[in-house]
C-alpha cells in the first residue's frame, strides 16, 4: 500500500511516502514472515548469548532483533557464554525478592560491615544522557561480571522504561526503599566516597583491614572529575579492599571498560571472556539492552515502512546542542564524507540529463537521520530530490524525530531516543559524530566501525579529511585516569598496551581494538 500526503499550496510542505506490505496489514503486525524471511543464517540467540527460555510476550525485541540485522555481529566466545548464564543463576539467587537480598539490606541499614557475605552488590546511577546511562550500565555490568556481585540498575531517569529485562525470573532494577535514600545525589565530595575514605585514612589498601573496619558501602566515583584517589579504584591493592565491602554504590559518565582491562587481577578473565577485545560493547550490548515493546513497536513500525525494502541501509547521525545554530559547514563535512566515502552518490548539475541504464534505478538507498535539528534531514532530502544521482540510484531521506533540544529523563523523549538509538543499528554502514555516546551505542550494537565526523577547530571550516572510518566499534572512555598502578606514575597505556589506543574523535580518550590494529 502507498499513500501520497501532499501539503496543500505550501510549496515547503513535505511530501510523505507511506510504504507498508499489504500482508502486514492482513496477517497483523506481529507477524513479521513476509517483511523478514526466517532463513538459515537468522539466529535469534546470537550464538548462544541470549538465554533461551523467556516468556516471548513479555519482550518482542529479545528474539525478533535478528531478524532486522543483515549483520549477525560477531560470535561469543563459549567462555562468554557460559559466564552470562552463571551470572543470571547470581542474579536469581541473590536479587531482589530473595532472602539474601533482604538480609543484605538489613546488613546496610546497620551501617556495619560482614566478614563473609552471602551476596555483593553494585547499583548504578543512572543520569545524563541516553547513551551515557547505557555506557555506564554496561561499564557496572562487566564489572560485576568480574568480581561476582549483583547489578542493580538506579531506575530513575526513565531507565526503567526504556528496556527489557534482561535476566530471565529476577529483576535488574533497585527495588524502592533501598536504605541509602539520597544515593542519586552523591558526589565527588561525598563522605563515603572510596576516593574520599582514603584520603582521609578510613581505609588502607596497603593493609587488611577486619570486618568492623569496614564500611558497609563504599561510593565509587569514576564520573569526569573524579579525583586521583577516585580512580585508584583501578588499581589491584584496591580492588582486593573494595571486594571485602558488601554494597557499591557507581557513578559514571563514560565507558570505563578499557581500564578494567589494566586491572592485572582481571585480565586473565577477561582475556577467556572476549579475545576479540574490540568486541566488548557489542557483546554486552546485544545481551543487556532490549526494547521494551512500546520502542520495539517504534522500532518495527518505522524500520518496515521506510527501510526495509532498499538495498542499502545507511545511518547518519548529527550532534547537535540546543544551543547550536544549523551549520552550512557541518552540512558540508556530511555531503562531502558521505560521497568521497561512497556511502552516497554524487548529484548532477541541476538540468544535466542523466544517461544511464534502467537497471541502475533499481538500486535504492534509505538513509536514516537522526538529529534533534530537522534542517539537515530537510538540505539532504532537498538535495537528492532536485538533483539527480551520477549513478542512477535512488535515494530515500528519513528522519523519526527532531525534538529540537535534549530532554533527558522526559518520557516521550527517551522513547524516542532509544528507538533512534536502535535503528540506527540495523542500518549497514554508519556515519557518527564524533564524542557521541548516542553514536557509539547505536555503532556497537550494529557491530560496525562508523566514519566518523570530525571536530573542527574553526567552526567556519570544514574539516580536510571530513571524516575517517573507526579503528574499532568499541566505544571511547573520554576520561582515563594516566595513572599506571604498576609503575606507581601517571603514563599512557596506549604505549605498551597493543590492544589500546587513542580514540580517533577525541585524542585524549581511550578505546579498545582488535589485535591486528
Amino acid at each position: 500500500m502507498a499513500v501520497l500526503i501532499l501539503g496543500g499550496r505550501n510549496v515547503g510542505a513535505p511530501v510523505v511516502w507511506i510504504q507498508t506490505a499489504a500482508a502486514s496489514f492482513r496477517q497483523g503486525s506481529n507477524d513479521l514472515s513476509s517483511l523478514h524471511p526466517r532463513t538459515a543464517h537468522h539466529d535469534r540467540l546470537y550464538g548462544g548469548l541470549l538465554a533461551d527460555g523467556f516468556d516471548e510476550e513479555s519482550c518482542h525485541c529479545r528474539y525478533q532483533s535478528a531478524m532486522y540485522r543483515r549483520n549477525p555481529g560477531r560470535r561469543p566466545s563459549p567462555y562468554l557464554i557460559s559466564k552470562l548464564r552463571r551470572h543470571e543463576a547470581l542474579q536469581r539467587r541473590c536479587g531482589p525478592g530473595t532472602a539474601a537480598y533482604s538480609n543484605a539490606l538489613e546488613q546496610l541499614k546497620s551501617g556495619k560491615s560482614v566478614a563473609s557475605p552471602e551476596c555483593t552488590y553494585i547499583v548504578s546511577i543512572s543520569y545524563r544522557g541516553i547513551g551515557n546511562r547505557i555506557l555506564a550500565a554496561a561499564s557496572a555490568f562487566l564489572y560485576a561480571v568480574l568480581t561476582g556481585r549483583v547489578l542493580l540498575i538506579d531506575p530513575s531517569n526513565e531507565m526503567d522504561n526504556l528496556f527489557c529485562e534482561p535476566f530471565p525470573n529476577t529483576t535488574w532494577l533497585l527495588p524502592p526503599g533501598f536504605p541509602l535514600t539520597a544515593y542519586t545525589n552523591f558526589t565527588v565530595h561525598t563522605a563515603e566516597s572510596y576516593g574520599n575514605m582514603l584520603k582521609n585514612k578510613v581505609i588502607r589498601s596497603d593493609e587488611v583491614p577486619t570486618a568492623a573496619q569496614l564500611p558497609a558501602f563504599a561510593y565509587v566515583h569514576l564520573n569526569y572529575d573524579a579525583t586521583v584517589e577516585d580512580n585508584y579504584f583501578f588499581c589491584d591493592d584496591d580492588q582486593r579492599l573494595l571486594q571485602r565491602i558488601q554494597w557499591l554504590v557507581m557513578r559514571t559518565d563514560n565507558y570505563i571498560v578499557p581500564e578494567l582491562f589494566l586491572v592485572p587481577a582481571f585480565q586473565e578473565e577477561l582475556d577467556m571472556l572476549f579475545p576479540e577485545r574490540d568486541a566488548v560493547f557489542h557483546h554486552l550490548g546485544r545481551y543487556l539492552f532490549h526494547p521494551n515493546n512500546h520502542v520495539w513497536g517504534l522500532v518495527t513500525r518505522y524500520y518496515d515502512t521506510y527501510l526495509a525494502a532498499a538495498r542499502q541501509r545507511v545511518g547518519i547521525q548529527v550532534r547537535v546542542f540546543g544551543g547550536m545554530p544549523d551549520s552550512p559547514e557541518l552540512l558540508e563535512q556530511i555531503t562531502t564524507c558521505t560521497q568521497r566515502e561512497g556511502l552516497l552518490p554524487e548529484v548532477l548539475a541541476a538540468g544535466e540529463p542523466m544517461i544511464l541504464p534502467a537497471a541502475s534505478r533499481t538500486k535504492s538507498k534509505a538513509v536514516l537521520v537522526t538529529s534533534l535539528r530537522s534542517w539537515y534531514y530537510e538540505k539532504l532530502k532537498s538535495m537528492y530530490w532536485e538533483h539527480a544521482t551520477a549513478t542512477g540510484e535512488v535515494v530515500s531521506m528519513h528522519q523519526p524525530s527532531h525534538e529540537e533540544y535534549q530532554r533527558s529523563g522526559a518520557r516521550s523523549h527517551e522513547h524516542k531516543a532509544w528507538a533512534e538509538i536502535y535503528l540506527l543499528s540495523l542500518t549497514d554502514v554508519l556515519v557518527t559524530s564524533g564524542r557521541s555516546t548516542f553514536g557509539y551505542v547505536a555503532q556497537g550494537l550494529a557491530g560496525v566501525r562508523p566514519w566518523v565526523l570530525y571536530k573542527s577547530g574553526n567552526s567556519s571550516a570544514v574539516p580536510d579529511p571530513p571524516c575517517g572510518r573507526d579503528v574499532s566499534m568499541e566505544p571511547c572512555f573520554h576520561k582515563p585516569p594516566g595513572y599506571d598502578c604498576r609503575l606507581k606514575q601517571w603514563g599512557d597505556p596506549s604505549k605498551y598496551v597493543p590492544y589500546l589506543q587513542h580514540c580517533d574523535d577525541a585524542s585524549w580518550g581511550l578505546k579498545l581494538v582488535g589485535r591486528n590494529k
